[in-house]
C-alpha cells in the first residue's frame, strides 16, 4: 500500500470518527455549533454547546482507545487552547464563557469514549 493510499484511508477514518462523535453529542442533547472550526492559531475538531457552556472537542481515532489517547500532544493542546480563545472572543461573555475541553477517543470498532474536561487532568 502506498503512503498516499494510507493517508487517504487515515483521513477518511478521521472524518468518520468525527461524524460519529457529532452524532454522540447531539444524541446526548448538546448542539454542535461547528465542525473543523479554524482560527489563526489552529483547528478545533468539534465545538458543541450545553446550555451556556461551550465544549471544545478533540477527536482521536486509532485501533484502541489507549493508542488514540497517545496521539494527543502537549503542543497540540496548546494550539487548541489558543484556537478556543479565539472562538470565545466571539461569544457574548468572551473569555468568561463557561467552557471545557473534551477528548473523544474512537477505536477501530467505532466505539467512542469521552474524556470530559480532559485538559484539566
Amino acid at each position: 500500500m502506498t503512503w498516499q493510499l494510507r493517508g487517504q484511508r487515515a483521513y477518511q477514518a478521521g472524518v468518520a470518527a468525527e461524524s460519529a462523535v457529532v452524532q454522540f453529542y447531539e444524541r446526548s442533547g448538546r448542539s454542535v455549533a461547528a465542525q473543523r472550526w479554524r482560527g489563526t492559531a489552529g483547528e478545533i475538531d468539534i465545538v458543541a454547546r450545553n446550555g451556556a457552556e461551550v465544549i471544545f472537542i478533540e477527536v482521536k481515532q486509532s485501533a484502541t482507545h489507549a493508542l488514540a489517547a497517545e496521539h494527543l500532544t502537549t503542543r497540540q493542546m496548546g494550539r487548541i487552547y489558543a484556537a478556543a480563545s479565539e472562538f470565545l472572543a466571539g461569544e457574548p461573555a468572551g473569555q468568561l464563557t463557561p467552557s471545557r475541553f473534551d477528548v473523544a477517543l474512537v477505536d477501530g470498532q467505532g466505539r467512542i469514549e469521552i474524556l470530559e474536561n480532559a485538559f484539566a487532568a
